[in-house]
């Protein structure tokens, strides 16, 4: 029996599906849910439901949910009693980058990321793919469900995306499932969503990380400021990245009462999430792959010091990750202890 056929034979005879994406979801987190709610539908569930918590920030995020109308709840606890089936796209534990109650049944998990612990009555979780798509192209493909132009282009944008292009983490499946999606996709669509407008304030994020970057030997780490665009922080350290001489780079930035992270590497050496989660795991919730990572740290808010206390802390950080990055022998390559 095939993986795809194990979620079906779950799903069949289920009058409701809870697909619960992670918070602040990607466009692979995205277009799995999608395509699972297909599955969904191709089983005989009747009602189904897409959950999250968080923002969708990015821009790329934003546009595919407008354009291609994709029906989001808020996230509450309520909502797992009130349906048959609770499944997770693109995450695996609850309390986990999402705000399930960590006491909660999880029927699915279906994920590429690494995770410990994982609980499930149905789990699909392969460390060796490049993207949760790619798996859920899988189970169209094998089911023979021929994907809609709409879920064909999110699916082809989810892979793009989590591999950057197919140059990150990406494995032979992944073009396999390129070239499967590419005759269904509305090819205007995916233009126009692989070149969405850069809104005011990521420019601003960007330029503040790029204005405030520091390099000691081949580690890059910058402050973007305050910011309302949790997503400039990824794009800032996709971008500065490719710095020449830059091989680990590591973007932070203060959104609302939080301290938000984001790093990308091309060191072998290093894992980034586990660089993180030794660095600031004890005061916030961080991990993540070998070669992209992130997280937040909760800040201590008092308005009237608000400026001081940024300046502190954004001093502080710039040390701590420092005195991480640039230790002689640095030996970060244990699996990360969570995902993003």
């Amino acid at each position: 029996m095939t993986r795809a056929q194990q979620v079906v034979d779950h799903l069949q005879n289920q009058e409701s599906l809870l697909i619960v994406c992670h918070n602040n979801p990607d466009p692979d987190c995205l277009a799995s849910a999608l395509a699972l709610k297909r599955i969904g539908e191709y089983a005989g569930v009747e009602r189904i439901t897409i959950t999250y918590n968080g923002g969708i920030s990015h821009q790329q995020n934003r546009a595919l949910v407008n354009r291609l109308d994709i029906p989001l709840v808020n996230f509450e606890n309520e909502l797992l009693e009130k349906h048959d089936t609770v499944a997770f796209v693109d995450h695996s534990v609850p309390g986990e980058n999402n705000d399930v109650r960590a006491t909660a049944s999880i029927d699915i998990v279906l994920d590429h990321h690494p995770a410990p612990h994982v609980t499930a009555d149905v789990i699909d979780r392969r460390e060796n793919v490049g993207s949760t798509a790619t798996i859920l192209v899988e189970y169209l493909y094998d089911l023979q469900i021929i994907p809609e132009s709409d879920l064909a282009t999110a699916l082809l944008i989810g892979i793009r995306s989590d591999t950057l292009g197919f140059t990150r983490k990406v494995s032979a499946q992944e073009y396999a499932a390129a070239e499967y999606l590419h005759p269904f996709i509305d090819q205007g669509l995916f233009a126009n969503l692989l070149n969405v407008p850069y809104t005011p304030e990521t420019i601003d994020a960007l330029s503040e990380a790029i204005d405030n970057r520091k390099i000691q030997q081949s580690s890059l780490v910058s402050f973007a400021g305050e910011t309302t665009e949790r997503d400039a922080l990824p794009q800032a350290a996709d971008f500065l990245l490719n710095l020449q001489g830059v091989n680990i780079a590591v973007v932070f930035g203060v959104i609302n009462d939080e301290v938000q992270f984001s790093a990308r590497s091309t060191d072998p050496a290093t894992h980034v999430g586990e660089l993180l989660d030794q660095t600031f795991g004890s005061m916030g919730s961080l991990g993540g792959h070998r070669q992209m990572a992130g997280g937040c740290v909760p800040l201590f808010k008092d308005d009237e010091d608000h400026d001081e206390i940024i300046e502190i802390a954004t001093s502080l950080i710039m040390n701590r990750l420092f005195s991480e990055l640039t230790e002689p022998e640095r030996s970060l390559t244990k699996p990360a202890h969570r995902t993003w």
